[in-house]
């Protein structure tokens, strides 16, 4: 089956999680391509501020306030975007929260509400987005993540969440494949990024104030992974070619990583730095920013990423250097001949 996506320009996008982080910066930039975006989020006041700023910027923008943990909720903004544009052409399930601590100090409630955020949010955005997307097709678009194939203390109840988006996406895609059902459906990984969902945590953990630990990548680049899957069609893309290399060296040599992950795991912390609060687990806090702030030297740029969303290219460039490669080499021998 083959699916075919609009260009932005042409589009209706829904970003949930939209008030910080990758969220924002994926709304700021879709309505900068000329996409009508709905941003969704729990933090009404950033929300409004984030589309007024897409407006003045020249784009078109609205905003719904919705937890997404409530599938009344996200329904109703669904059908605002609808109400507002008259479709929708992409889903982009972002909303998320993290707790950092070890799993058997998480208490029960907290482990429950993550779930709700992180894997039912997950869940209500697709049954809010198909009705929408069935008949004239679409995409779903889930940022995950890394953590999906490499869970890791300090954050192992967020690695269980992002392993149950995992297979509910892949599932989710398969089903769709085989009734026919003209929407791509896109599992986004990022690596470590520079967001502000350490200060957002819920932390239990003794080392400070929960972290990304360096080296972390510009959301940016998420950002750009997440509206590139919105026109082409794909299964999923790995965002950050540090993480990558940290996932394969996870599953080859599965027994030194188990043996050396809790020593890692202490650079999750930034010591003698308090843990801010309150973190927006149960309700929607500190919004409004991109970025931690605490990465100055973030990676702005990832040549994995940038091959895997464009192999078409990449292969030109390859086959080009190797073909130079070659000509240099064939150079050389006849002037050692002569």
């Amino acid at each position: 089956m083959t699916i075919k996506l609009k260009p932005l320009a042409e589009q209706v996008i829904v970003v949930t999680g939209a008030s910080s982080g990758i969220g924002l910066v994926t709304a700021r930039k879709a309505g900068a391509a000329g996409a009508k975006v709905l941003l969704v989020a729990r933090s009404e006041a950033e929300l409004a501020s984030a589309a007024d700023a897409i407006r003045a910027a020249g784009g078109e923008a609205d905003h719904a306030v919705a937890d997404v943990g409530d599938a009344g909720q996200v329904r109703a903004a669904a059908a605002k975007a609808v109400a507002r544009w008259g479709r929708i052409d992409s889903w982009v399930n972002d909303a998320g929260s993290a707790i950092y601590g070890k799993v058997l100090d998480t208490p029960l409630d907290e482990q429950a509400q993550l779930f709700r955020t992180n894997y039912f949010g997950v869940v209500h955005g697709v049954e809010a987005a198909l009705p929408h997307l069935r008949a004239a097709g679409g995409a779903i678009i889930t940022v995950g993540s890394l953590a999906s194939d490499m869970p890791a203390p300090p954050m192992g109840i967020y690695s269980a969440t992002k392993h149950a988006v995992k297979a509910y996406i892949a599932v989710l895609r398969m089903e769709l494949q085989a009734d026919g059902v003209p929407v791509s459906v896109t599992l986004v990984k990022p690596a470590g990024i520079d967001t502000p969902i350490g200060q957002h945590a819920a932390n239990h953990g003794s080392g400070g104030e929960a972290q990304i630990p360096p080296p972390a990548y510009d959301p940016e680049l998420v950002a750009d992974a997440i509206l590139d899957s919105a026109v082409h069609p794909r299964r999923e893309i790995t965002v950050g070619g540090v993480g990558r290399a940290q996932v394969l060296f996870s599953q080859h040599f599965p027994a030194l990583y188990e043996l050396l992950a809790p020593l890692l795991a202490k650079g999750a912390y930034a010591p003698n730095t308090p843990q801010p609060g309150p973190s927006n687990l149960f309700a929607g806090a500190q919004a409004g920013r991109e970025r931690s702030g605490e990465h100055p030297s973030r990676l702005r740029r990832s040549i994995y990423t940038s091959a895997a969303l464009h192999p078409a290219t990449t292969a030109v460039v390859a086959g080009g250097v190797l073909a130079g490669a070659v000509a240099l080499l064939f150079a050389n021998r006849r002037r050692k001949a002569g």
